[in-house]
C-alpha cells in the first residue's frame, strides 16, 4: 500500500545518524517524507522513534548493489515517487598512508564513493520518471585539501566531487540536478568518538577555522535542504563548502 503520493520524498543514505538524520528532520519539517537507508537496524529504530510518522526506514548496505537496488525498489512500491536523494553514508578510519592496507583503502572508497554512485544509479529511474529531482552528495573539506593520515578518505571525497560534476551535466536534460556539500568538521557522534579515542585533536581544528568552532549537524542539513529544493533551482554541479571558512583561510600568511 502506497503512502500519500502527494508528499515529496527524500531518500537519505546513512540517514539514521549525524548529518543524514538532521537532513531527514529538516525535510520532514518542510512537509516531506523521508526514507532512511542505513546499515544499522538499531540506529534506524532509534531515528524513526525520534522522527515520528514522517519517516520510514530500510536496512541498506551501500557496498552491496543488490541491497541498494532493493532499498530504492521499496521506495517505488511504498512511496511511489522520489524527489531528492542525499548520500551521506560514510565512515572514518584515519591512519598512516604508509601502513594502509589495500583492503582498508578499497573499503573506504567502496562506502563513500562507489556507494554514492550505486545510490545515484538506483535512484535514477525514479527521478527520471518524476521529471524533476535532486541529488546531494556529501563531500568534505578533504576533497580540496591534503589531510595527513587520511589518504583513502580524501581520495573518496575528491572522487565524490568529480562524480557530482559528471552526473550534473549528464542528467540535467532530464531535470535532475546534482550537487555536493563540503562540510568542515561537524560535531557528530562519529567525531566525538574520534576525539574521545585520541584519534582527533579538536583544538587545532577550531584554531584553523575562522568561525572558531565545529559545525552543528543542523547547519549542514540546512544547506543540503537548500540544494534539495526549488530554492536552488538553477544550481547544478556545484560543491558548496560548509566549513566555517576553513578552506579559504589565509591567516597563515599574516
Amino acid at each position: 500500500m502506497k503512502n500519500n503520493p502527494q508528499l515529496p520524498v527524500a531518500a537519505i543514505t546513512g540517514g539514521a545518524s549525524g548529518i543524514g538524520l538532521e537532513s531527514a528532520r529538516r525535510w520532514i519539517a518542510d512537509g516531506g517524507r523521508a526514507v532512511l537507508l542505513d546499515l544499522s537496524r538499531s540506529a534506524l529504530n532509534k531515528a524513526l522513534a525520534e522522527l515520528g510518522g514522517g519517516a520510514r526506514g530500510a536496512v541498506v548496505d551501500v557496498t552491496d548493489n543488490a541491497s541498494v537496488l532493493a532499498g530504492f525498489q521499496g521506495i517505488r512500491e511504498t512511496e511511489g515517487r522520489l524527489d531528492a536523494v542525499v548520500n551521506s553514508a560514510g565512515i572514518a578510519r584515519p591512519g598512516p598512508s604508509s601502513e594502509v592496507s589495500d583492503e582498508d583503502f578499497t573499503r573506504m572508497l567502496d562506502i563513500h564513493l562507489t556507494g554514492a554512485m550505486r545510490s545515484c544509479r538506483a535512484a535514477y529511474p525514479l527521478l527520471k520518471e518524476n521529471g524533476r529531482g535532486t541529488i546531494v552528495n556529501l563531500a568534505s573539506v578533504a576533497a580540496l585539501t591534503g589531510m595527513p593520515g587520511r589518504a583513502s578518505y580524501t581520495t573518496a571525497k575528491a572522487g565524490i566531487a568529480g562524480l557530482t560534476r559528471t552526473l550534473a551535466v549528464e542528467w540535467a536534460p532530464l531535470g535532475i540536478r546534482v550537487n555536493a556539500v563540503g562540510p568542515g568538521y561537524v560535531r557528530t557522534a562519529l567525531t566525538d568518538a574520534l576525539v574521545t579515542e585520541g584519534k582527533l585533536d579538536d583544538a587545532p581544528i577550531k584554531a584553523r577555522t575562522p568561525l572558531g568552532r565545529f559545525a552543528e549537524p543542523a547547519e549542514v542539513a540546512e544547506v543540503i535542504h537548500f540544494l534539495s529544493t526549488q530554492a536552488s533551482s538553477y544550481v547544478n554541479g556545484h560543491l558548496l563548502m560548509v566549513d566555517g571558512g576553513m578552506t579559504v583561510d589565509g591567516n597563515w600568511y599574516s
